[in-house]
């Protein structure tokens, strides 16, 4: 897949099948604009169709993950940033074309990320706000520095969680906690995100990379066939019925039960040795 400087972020691939994706605006607290958002969709894309990736790690440079959306209402400048996509025009502001706007670039982030098979991490160094939130949320595991702050904060403009940062609240909190959460505008330390449920860990800001890249080695390394099949399983449970969701495993377990990897770790378990899982992968 593409590696290198886009516009609004890098990408790098580590070992072990590990794509680290940095947010790069730290003069603008890394705020999305549009051709950053459509840049990560394209990276998530190619993430999801390449063998060698196994694991993407999502963090940010200077005092912020990603603080939302920019709203200075400024053209951005991407200097030495690699273009994948076509610039498309503003247009209008009208009703018709927010609504267009929204479901064209916003919300495909946070939806590309949850229909991602392969295990993502956020590693919240700083602010995460409104769409730097939902981007994180929307990750399967969070860790955040003691220095993080999260938020939605929109109703300070008025505006919504039109991103999508309602609905992944409400799945990690509940209708209750959600709702204080969002019309209080509350923006959390790491340590309250972590009573909340919002994070999974808390580290000190020196650890914070050591801490995700171990996380992310570790997941990397497992059988990966069978883990991208229990993360698709683990989400649809969240909305299925009980029946609904055993027909869902029972279907993944037929094909995982029959992969390499199923036999590889019986034979292990039985010769008492560390499984060697994914050999046929890159």
């Amino acid at each position: 897949m593409d590696t290198g400087n886009f516009r609004g972020f890098t990408v790098e691939l580590r070992d072990e099948g590990i794509i680290l994706i940095t947010f790069n605006r730290p003069d603008r607290l890394n705020a999305l604009v549009h051709e950053t958002k459509r840049e990560l969709c394209e990276t998530i894309t190619q993430a999801q169709m390449d063998d060698a990736v196994r694991v993407l790690v999502f963090t940010g440079q200077g005092n912020a993950f990603c603080a939302g959306d920019d709203i200075s209402g400024k053209d951005a400048q991407f200097a030495d940033a690699l273009d994948r996509v076509p610039k498309i025009p503003r247009g209008a502001r009208t009703p018709i074309r927010s609504f267009d706007s929204l479901r064209t670039f916003s919300q495909p982030v946070n939806t590309a990320l949850r229909n991602l098979d392969k295990l993502c991490i956020s590693a919240i160094n700083g602010y995460a706000i409104q769409s730097g939130l939902s981007i994180a949320l929307a990750s399967d595991f969070r860790i955040a520095s003691t220095n993080a702050k999260l938020g939605s904060a929109t109703l300070r403009f008025a505006y919504l969680p039109d991103e999508g940062g309602h609905y992944l609240l409400v799945q990690l909190m509940g209708v209750a906690k959600a709702m204080d959460f969002l019309m209080r505008n509350r923006i959390v330390s790491a340590e309250e995100a972590l009573e909340l449920g919002l994070v999974h860990e808390v580290t000190e800001p020196g650890e914070l990379m050591e801490r995700t890249m171990a996380l992310a080695t570790e997941l990397a390394n497992g059988p990966q066939v069978a883990m991208r099949m229990l993360k698709r399983a683990i989400y649809n449970a969240a909305d299925y019925t009980m029946a609904q969701a055993m027909d869902d495993i029972a279907s993944k377990t037929a094909i995982s039960d029959h992969h390499a990897d199923a036999k590889e770790g019986g034979d292990s378990f039985r010769e008492r040795r560390k499984p060697s899982f994914n050999q046929d992968l890159p």
